[in-house]
């Protein structure tokens, strides 16, 4: 494997920023072109199941004396790297230095078609990328898909994981030995081509944000939306629906015991996100996603784990209330 750099964007002022990624209007390339990347886009260039894929992230210098430490930030399936910006400021400024990558098969990173996805092998592929960075451990944080890839990794690479982050990770339960009927890939795609601005909005505001909306949440909503309205939606659409099967299919929670990292639970308690519960039986639907629940659970079955509560948060507490939720990583980064 080998790296190539190349330099897609450059950081300009949040305002700009605001404006120019919030229309619900905005068409963006397969790989996310046409949105500005809150830093450099850098590329990771690597072969993977006989395919020559590229992989997008970012790489932030501390802007604060440097404490030595890494910190990698893994996103989750309606999120990209970019929707770290906050949190990457925060941890710079702090002195640590934070890569961000697009895993493959979402945001700026290669829509690879036959690919097989799994999050051993997003791990693999994750874990090639930070080799070639020079990176041997790194503070590992993950939040909603990629927490379960956070745990993943952290489960896969135990040596390299100096601590471990879930911020309200999906897959603290296994929906499918919930009751939750499978869905197909063909089923999901059909379902993925009929996204839009509006379902994306609808669904967050429902599940993410307890109901409530904020202005600046548009640019994330049209960042995801830009790229099912753009010329590369059919590729966008059949990986977004294989990564679907993926995380319904392959539940880390069974492992939880044993994961050896000191891990920090970060919690929404408002949080109410159970992927597959719209296919489910009204009774089983009901009792899913209950993060204030499964955030206790997750502390208990994993070994070295403290759980920080916010009780009033939901899905994103680092978008929601940005403070508050930076504060508590860092207390229980430094600690």
């Amino acid at each position: 494997m080998k790296l190539h750099v190349s330099i897609l964007a450059a950081a300009i002022g949040i305002a700009c920023l605001t404006s120019a990624n919030a229309n619900p209007q905005a068409s963006y390339g397969p790989q996310l072109e046409g949105f500005d990347y809150p830093h450099p886009i850098q590329r990771f260039e690597f072969s993977s199941q006989g395919k020559s894929l590229s992989m997008a992230f970012m790489d932030v210098a501390p802007t604060g004396t440097a404490n030595g430490r890494t910190v990698v930030l893994l996103h989750g399936k309606n999120f990209c790297g970019a929707t770290w910006e906050g949190t990457i400021k925060v941890l710079s400024e702090a002195g640590y230095r934070v890569i961000a990558p697009d895993q493959i098969g979402f945001c700026a990173s290669t829509k690879p078609e036959g690919y097989q996805f799994s999050f051993n092998q997003l791990a693999a592929n994750t874990h090639a990328l930070l080799a070639s960075r020079g990176i041997e451990r790194a503070t590992v944080i993950g939040h909603s898909m990629g927490g379960m890839l956070a745990a993943r990794y952290t489960l896969s690479y135990p040596q390299t994981v100096e601590q471990l982050v879930l911020v309200n990770p999906i897959g603290l339960e296994d929906w499918q030995a919930e009751g939750v009927p499978y869905a197909t890939i063909d089923q999901l795609y059909i379902g993925e081509l009929k996204t839009s601005f509006d379902s994306i909005k609808a669904y967050q505001q429902r599940f993410y944000y307890n109901g409530q909306w904020k202005p600046e949440y548009d640019r994330w909503v049209s960042m995801l939306a830009g790229m099912y309205a753009g010329a590369g939606k059919e590729i966008v659409a059949y990986n977004q629906a294989q990564t679907s099967e993926m995380l319904f299919t392959q539940p880390v929670v069974h492992e939880f015991g044993r994961i050896t990292a000191p891990t920090l639970l970060l919690i929404g308690g408002k949080d109410r996100t159970a992927p597959g519960a719209n296919r489910a039986p009204k009774e089983i639907a009901e009792r899913l996603g209950n993060y204030p629940e499964l955030g206790r659970r997750a502390a208990e079955a994993i070994p070295n784990a403290t759980l920080t509560k916010f009780p009033e948060l939901g899905h994103s507490p680092q978008v929601e209330a940005p403070d508050q939720f930076h504060e508590a990583l860092l207390r229980g980064l430094a600690s």
